[in-house]
This record gives C-alpha cells, sequence and structure tokens, in this order.
C-alpha cells in the first residue's frame, strides 16, 4: 500500500523497515504490504496488511487504484501496488515482529533528483556478478529494488498529474 497524507499541509508516504525476524527481505526498507489470504482482493490485501503492520485503519483509507504489477523475482513474488488516500495522518502502531521501524517520508524528497543515487551491489541469482543499482536516499534510508521501482513510477505519476493541471 502507498499511503498519501498530509502532515501540516505536506504529503508523506510511509515505509517500513522490515524486521529482522522476517524469512525475506529483512532489515530492507518497504511498503507495507504481503501475501494474498485466499478469497482476498489485491486492495483487501493492501488494507489488511498495512493494519497488521503498522494500525492503519482500513475505513480511514480510500483506495485510488493501482500501479503496475511487479515481479520480485528474488522471492518469487509479483508486488501489486495499491495506491490509498488518507484524510488525516494515521495513529501508526508497528508490530514489532514485522517492522522494526516506521519512516514517514514527504513526498517532496521523492520528488528531488539528487536523491536518486547509484551503488555497486552482487547479484545472488544468475546472472551473478556486480551490477549498478539505482536508490532513494532518503531520510538515512537507502530504498532500493521493488519498493524504488513502485515509487518511482508512484512519483512519474504524480509529476504527470500536477503538469496536466
Amino acid at each position: 500500500l502507498i499511503l498519501m497524507y498530509t502532515v501540516d499541509d505536506v504529503w508523506h508516504v510511509p515505509l517500513t523497515v522490515r524486521g529482522s525476524s522476517l524469512r525475506h527481505h529483512t532489515g530492507q526498507v518497504s511498503l507495507p504490504g504481503g501475501r494474498l489470504d485466499v478469497g482476498e482482493t489485491v486492495e483487501e490485501a493492501a488494507l489488511r496488511e498495512a493494519h497488521e503492520e503498522v494500525g492503519v485503519l482500513p475505513r480511514d483509507v480510500e483506495i485510488l487504484g493501482r500501479l503496475t504489477s511487479l515481479p520480485v523475482y528474488v522471492s518469487g513474488h509479483l508486488l501489486h501496488p495499491v495506491v490509498g488516500y488518507s484524510q488525516r495522518r494515521p495513529a501508526f502502531t508497528l508490530a514489532s515482529h514485522e517492522v522494526e521501524k516506521l519512516i514517514e517520508v514527504p513526498l517532496a524528497l521523492l520528488r528531488e533528483p539528487q536523491r536518486v543515487l547509484w551503488e555497486e551491489r552482487t547479484r545472488i541469482l544468475p546472472p551473478q556478478g556486480v551490477m549498478n543499482v539505482p536508490y532513494f536516499d532518503v531520510l538515512d534510508a537507502r530504498v532500493w529494488g521493488a519498493t524504488a521501482m513502485v515509487l518511482a513510477e508512484f512519483v512519474a505519476l504524480v509529476d504527470d498529474v500536477e503538469k496536466s493541471g
């Protein structure tokens, strides 16, 4: 769930730092979310997971739509980003076994070109080797991989909407 809300008239998006006891992507910065339960829609799963992980009440979120689905090859998942809006900042409550920390990122930071940096990372899947990958450098966090790709698409859409008025 990419959840938009304002704090002092500034748009924010919450990101999580994944707990150290999780099986996949330990310690990485991510969006609230997880697997679908049987019979659940993508939107229902996004709201349920955001509630379980960071305490966002589903009734307080208006779903605006979905972004492009994204395969995550390392974990074998297909990510379905959902965009939502809350009229007020949620009263966040972290599930400590899943979320180590919450990072409330002003949307404007993600829109600053100087926040996109590059670093070398070693591929763990074939073809193995070193590759140069982009990441967002925001609030002492490196947001890379699938989360960065989803945020980049979201920022591009926000920019397009702003340009079209």
